[in-house]
């Protein structure tokens, strides 16, 4: 079969890194995506998640996972990081072992003994050796019984693509099939929120597997995990990202780092699941992060964790969701749904929810019908006739969906009010069909008003000035 990266494919051959901490494993996974994925740091430990992701390899699709480095001395957590990848050997068809180049360390040789029954699929790559440094040392690790071993330098690319090519040749592409369903999108789920709000717990019920470590440890996640299930018959990618805190309280590099990951996920997301423990209530950090996917126009469904822990007091629900709104008072179309990631309930409501909203997302209104309805709304409520508030709206059009947005052509932009511009927001989502996200609209001039025109105009000299200057200067 020859394969195309434009293409989905099943049945990826599986490629697991693995190695004691601070060898490279992180640095040679994003080496090998081509793509900075996997937080990279000297501390070691920095990743603890097993990170998967589909790579091309030597003009191959493989599924590539960075996993945890292997330490003999561990406390709870680190015990969970080793659990976690010692797992991950049983998915995988070819085991990279990365160490560097020098004497063996303690968590070396009993990483090596660990990896006696996985030893057919077992291939080592010594890091660092770039330029050929140390790699006389690096030979005596065939005293392990190491069929071949590979230098390679991840950070400065020495010897990758005769490593990419060893890969290939270790698997076997013949299960690999192409996936039918082609193009079809698959609906992002982004889960937001500070730490310990239950992220990684909802994200393992809803892949139904434990690919996120759970633990009361505050910071637990460092880098997006990512998981893919069927709800209904769509498909979702699930983006389990670390827990944001407060800047003043983000004092290593890696939480800092983790943090921008997870906010970078908005960007990937077609709908973030905004966690909030139930217990703790909403905090102004919630606050920030919504605000933070409105502005992308991005689904947001607030998911009140924890639920079953709450008391049962009469009307709990609805005086919750009175404070959200009172709190987020230009979301209230965000639907707020109570769950317990824990034993699965309210979890069907939440992406029956995320079904519609999707829906909602990628809807496209008809010029003609929008504008029919846009003649009603001006009838309804008409702009203002005073000399300085006097305005017309000529017609709208729908720019883009997911993240939805409109474009309304005015006669005087200086003129349109927030006001104005709230109501045409607010009857979109009531007459339209659009309730349950955000929305973005532009205001655009009809035709050349006397202020835009003298912006323009002053533009265009400026323009030529510098042009004029820059020739006077070559002459």
């Amino acid at each position: 079969m020859e394969f195309s990266p434009d293409l989905r494919y099943r049945n990826l051959p599986v490629v697991v890194l693995v190695g004691r901490p601070n060898v490279g494993k992180s640095t040679l996974f994003n080496r090998l995506l081509r793509q900075r994925r996997a937080i990279t740091d000297p501390t070691p430990g920095v990743t603890r998640d097993p990170i998967e992701a589909t790579a091309f390899i030597d003009n191959h699709p493989i599924t590539l996972i960075d996993t945890g480095g292997f330490k003999l001395e561990r406390e709870v957590l680190e015990d969970l990081v080793v659990e976690k990848t010692l797992d991950t050997l049983n998915r995988a068809d070819l085991i990279v072992l990365v160490m560097e180049a020098g004497d063996p360390t303690s968590e070396d040789e009993e990483f090596i003994e660990r990896l006696r029954p996985y030893w057919n699929k077992v291939i080592v790559a010594v890091n660092k050796t770039e330029g050929g440094r140390r790699e006389s040392y690096a030979w005596n690790l065939l005293s392990y019984g190491f069929e071949d071993i590979h230098m390679i330098s991840a950070e400065h690319g020495d010897h990758i693509l005769e490593f990419e090519e060893a890969i290939v040749k270790r698997l076997d592409f013949s299960r690999v099939e192409l996936d039918e369903a082609g193009p079809e999108r698959l609906i992002r789920l982004a889960l937001i929120g500070k730490p310990n709000t239950g992220k990684s717990t909802l994200s393992n019920r809803l892949t139904a597997s434990d690919a996120s470590i759970v633990s009361d440890i505050p910071g637990t996640t460092r880098d997006v995990v990512t998981g893919q299930f069927e709800y209904n018959n769509h498909h979702f990618v699930v983006l389990d990202t670390a827990g944001i805190r407060r800047k003043n309280r983000v004092t290593e590099n890696i939480e800092y780092y983790s943090v921008n990951r997870a906010i970078k996920s908005l960007d990937e997301a077609d709908i973030v699941f905004l966690m909030i423990d139930a217990q703790e209530g909403l905090t102004e950090q919630d606050k920030k992060i919504a605000a933070l996917a409105h502005e992308r126009g991005r689904g947001i469904i607030f998911v009140l964790n924890k639920w079953d822990t709450m008391p049962q007091i009469k009307n709990a629900f609805e005086a919750t969701v009175d404070r959200i709104h009172f709190l987020f008072g230009q979301m209230e179309y965000a639907p707020i749904i109570p769950i317990s990631a824990k034993d699965g309930t309210g979890v069907d409501k939440l992406l029956e929810t995320a079904l519609r909203m999707y829906g909602q997302l990628n809807k496209q209104m008809e010029t003609g019908p929008l504008n029919q309805a846009l003649e009603r709304w001006l009838e309804e409520y008409p702009p203002p006739i005073g000399p300085r508030t006097r305005f017309k709206v000529k017609y709208a059009v729908q720019a883009s969906v997911n993240p939805v947005k409109f474009i309304f052509f005015v006669s005087r932009l200086q003129a349109v009010s927030e006001a104005y511009v709230a109501y045409l927001r607010n009857k979109i989502r009531k007459d339209l069909g659009f309730s349950m996200i955000p929305l973005q609209i532009e205001l655009r001039a009809s035709r050349k008003d006397p202020v835009t025109a003298r912006k323009e105009r002053e533009a265009k000299r400026t323009e030529q000035n510098k042009v004029q200057n820059k020739d006077q200067r070559k002459s």
